[in-house]
């Protein structure tokens, strides 16, 4: 259900909401920077190659 429908978030929802997408954000792309590392890290010295 959403605003359209007749239900509004209170201001608790929506800051907890919020809260739970940065940290989800942060999660991601610290993903993408420990997948990012291992490859370099198991390409080694081949990068240069």
């Amino acid at each position: 259900m959403n605003e359209e429908e007749g239900y509004k978030l209170s201001d608790e929802e929506k800051r907890r909401r919020r809260r739970r997408a940065v940290v989800l954000a942060w999660i991601l792309g610290a993903l993408a920077i420990l997948f990012f590392v291992t490859t370099i890290v198991r390409l080694g010295g081949n990068v240069a190659d």
